[in-house]
């Protein structure tokens, strides 16, 4: 095939590319075979008539737009292989000639990826990442656990901070009732923050019993309008001081967290060794967004093609609602309990689109540096990976995915790798 490109702007330019006259006659015949059955000439049935009658009745050029159809795909990825380019978008098309015995010629309007000039992405300095997990973390963790396990006993003392107590409240606004400012029986932990600001701190130093007026004012910003900004107060009634009651710290204690161990000391071991792994994944994580984010920064890049925004916006919502739909979640049924719609998680994806791309661009311009060409073996390594990951049959795996495609993926994560590993904390 005989293709060529001419860059026109930053990221636009035009592909001639040939359709050559073999490729033509096997595309005529296939589209003949396509129209034919759908074709009545008198003398021969539905569907029968001879090519020869077609040609001398209609001409061959009837067939020349299905068959340019039929052709042109292949012959535009081929011209796109020949020339190296990489589109992001769908080409407008134009046809040059469509000689009788001629190769056709055809002229494609293409925007491609913008070029990347590659800076430093090895060893580059990051911060430093604390590793360390001391004993006041391992016992957060068990003081965590307790909680969890802690049980509610009534108490005729005064309500401290930590405390539950079972109240019944009305409350008013200039002497008069409003929505949603009564309840019964209602239970509430002292110190929670999960009523207005104020009304919780008023219950403290209160017993069982006690008769209390809480005054507060609303928060400006408070959902209900009616109400926002506004002094209000609430006749309590305290009919429950309930303490939390921690178990005891031993071995028993132990065995009902984690079945696995019989100890306390064995216990804090674990939790240590989950601490740790949980510390240092964070901190290779927090080593590769830096070590990428200076990558990014030190490539030279072009322009990014909206095409190339609008298609991660895209990918990245259907990555979201897929994740949503395996959780047995539908889009209709996400929008309703989120109160959101389509357009609102685009305007969030959207945020970050642009990042998203060059740090794309960047990591396949390490690929090609770095000249990274994933072998069998990966790719049947990765296939075996996603079938687990997703719960698939490996064949459907295949299926759905292209060479091309898992190289690609596979490529991206060895040069992540390559930045993140030879980055050094500073």
């Amino acid at each position: 095939m005989s293709a060529k490109w001419e860059k026109k702007g930053a990221n636009d330019g035009e592909l001639t590319f040939e359709i050559d006259t073999d490729t033509i006659k096997s595309s005529l015949d296939e589209a003949f075979k396509r129209v034919r059955k759908n074709i009545s000439v008198p003398g021969f049935r539905k569907g029968k008539v001879p090519r020869r009658i077609f040609d001398q009745q209609y001409g061959e050029g009837a067939l020349y737009e299905d068959a340019l159809n039929i052709a042109l795909p292949d012959a535009y990825e081929a011209a796109v292989a020949e020339t190296q380019i990489s589109p992001v978008d769908q080409p407008q098309l134009n046809v040059e000639s469509m000689e009788d015995d001629k190769p056709w010629v055809i002229k494609a309007t293409v925007t491609v990826k913008p070029e990347v000039k590659l800076g430093d992405y090895k060893n580059l300095e990051v911060p430093k990442q604390d590793r360390t997990v001391t004993d006041d973390d391992v016992d957060k963790q068990l003081k965590d656990d307790q909680e969890k396990d802690a049980e509610l006993v009534l108490k005729d003392s005064a309500a401290e901070k930590g405390d539950t107590v079972t109240i019944d409240y009305v409350g008013t606004i200039d002497g008069k009732e409003f929505e949603g400012g009564k309840a019964d029986n209602y239970s509430l932990e002292l110190g929670s923050n999960s009523f207005i600001p104020g009304f919780e701190d008023q219950l403290i130093g209160h017993k069982a019993g006690d008769d209390v007026e809480v005054s507060v004012k609303f928060p400006d910003d408070y959902q209900a309008k009616d109400v926002a900004g506004k002094d209000a107060k609430f006749a309590v009634t305290i009919h429950e001081v309930k303490s939390k009651e921690l178990p005891k710290l031993d071995d028993e204690f132990a065995k009902d967290v984690d079945e696995n161990v019989d100890t306390l000391d064995e216990l804090k071991k674990k939790i240590k060794d989950d601490l740790t792994k949980q510390k240092n994944d964070a901190a290779d994580a927090a080593i590769e967004d830096a070590a990428l984010n200076e990558a990014v920064e030190n490539a030279t890049i072009g322009d990014i093609p909206d095409a190339m925004i609008q298609d991660e916006i895209n990918n990245q919502l259907n990555q979201y609602l897929g994740n949503m739909q395996r959780q047995g979640i539908s889009p209709k049924m996400y929008y309703q309990l989120t109160g959101t719609n389509e357009d609102d998680l685009r305007k969030q994806f959207s945020n970050d689109a642009e990042k998203r791309v060059k740090t794309d661009l960047t990591l396949e311009a390490i690929v090609a540096a770095e000249k990274i060409n994933p072998t069998e073996d990966e790719i049947n390594d990765e296939i075996k990976k996603l079938a687990a990951d997703y719960s698939m049959d490996e064949k459907a795996v295949r299926n759905a995915l292209t060479d091309d495609m898992l190289k690609h993926d596979i490529g991206v994560q060895k040069a992540i790798d390559i930045v993140s590993d030879t980055a050094v904390e500073k």
